[in-house]
């Protein structure tokens, strides 16, 4: 049955544009798939046609429509952006601003993006925001600024998302809890933070246990703190070695950073924490002082991680045959750092060359 069949309300329409109409509306059906859908693949559905029905006047008989797309949006398992069309043509055809809101609220749900487009009611409505922020705590960044300061919100969106912190009024980001709360699932939320509490220990320990790298976000007088930075560098080696396994390479010939580039210059001249950061990351020989360069024990902790740290060790290293020898066991391309007195050394060559064979 047509839908002008079931109408009860007296359509303004002629009967010769109703008989139109008619043809239209089965042509639009036979065209529109199970999601009502828009797309310019289609050349004429359901939406164009309560589009049509609008512009010709008969708005009664274009909510009908707009109610089936939507009942066919709810029925199917799609990307949420289809109900974004849908809710714009509500408004702007229709003039309904609640139903408008209502299928908005249903293109957020899945995909938070989406409230940026919304009605500013809905961006300050705490009760549906509260909601909202359980499924995607991005959405933050989008919703009224009253409700950016809003700590029970903010809470909730960090606890999704610590990185959203960023989104957050300046006076959440002094509070304590809720950076904690953050840094338990992003450890980049410490850059966001206030800069007293990038200061502050418990915080800054929490973080770099997760991420040596935020190191870089602390205070100068925490990155000179010997607990912290030997965190850091030890994490850092971790999260590198978890990142290999997870893409299946064991033997990356590669440089990686350090977190130790972001601890004290005194520090960098501690042999300890030296060692320890070279156990997880052979790039820490490039942060460390000239005068630990210079240490054989400190270079051939190094090259025995990745040949390729011979690149920074001091020059007087690099004419040493032990420290030669095991930075190309590592990596036979290491040769290219060596002193050229050693370049042709029988011993070394035989293992670069088995190497190459074996490559």
């Amino acid at each position: 049955m047509s839908i002008i069949e079931d109408k009860k309300t007296k359509s303004p329409l002629t009967k010769a544009e109703i008989k139109k109409f008619q043809k239209l509306e089965k042509e639009a059906e036979n065209n529109t798939d199970e999601k009502g859908d828009y797309m310019d693949d289609i050349d004429y559905c359901l939406g164009n046609f309560a589009e049509d029905l609008c512009d010709a006047g008969d708005k009664e008989w274009a909510r009908r429509i707009y109610k089936i797309v939507e009942e066919k949006l709810d029925r199917a398992q799609i990307d949420r952006h289809y109900y974004l069309s849908l809710a714009e043509h509500i408004e702007e055809k229709l003039g309904d601003k609640e139903w408008s809101r209502d299928t908005y609220k249903k293109a957020i749900q899945n995909d938070g993006s989406n409230l940026q487009y919304a009605d500013k009611s809905l961006k300050k409505d705490k009760k549906f925001i509260l909601e909202a922020v359980k499924n995607n705590g991005s959405i933050l960044q989008y919703v009224d600024k009253n409700l950016k300061k809003d700590k029970e919100i903010v809470l909730i969106a960090v606890k999704h998302d610590g990185s959203v912190l960023q989104y957050a009024d300046d006076s959440l980001k002094k509070d304590k809890e809720i950076v904690l709360k953050a840094l338990k699932n992003s450890s980049s939320a410490i850059e966001y933070a206030d800069k007293k509490l990038r200061g502050n220990k418990e915080i800054v320990l929490a973080a770099v246990k997760q991420n040596g790298e935020v190191l870089q976000y602390a205070d100068k007088k925490l990155r000179g703190n010997k607990e912290i930075v030997l965190a850091a560098v030890k994490q850092n080696g971790e999260a590198i070695f978890r990142k290999l396994q997870e893409i299946g390479d064991y033997a990356i010939p590669l440089k990686i950073t350090s977190a130790l580039q972001y601890a004290s210059t005194s520090l960098k001249k501690d042999k300890e924490i030296i060692l320890k950061a070279l156990k997880n990351s052979s790039s820490a020989l490039e942060y460390a002082d000239e005068i630990l360069k210079r240490d054989k024990e400190v270079v051939l902790n190094a090259v025995k991680q990745n040949g390729y740290a011979l690149e920074d060790a001091d020059y007087s290293l690099k004419k040493d045959k032990e420290i030669v020898l095991e930075a190309v066991k590592q990596s036979g391309d290491a040769l290219q750092f060596a002193d050229e007195s050693l370049k042709k050394d029988p011993d070394i060559l035989a293992i670069v060359n088995n190497e190459t064979r074996n490559s």
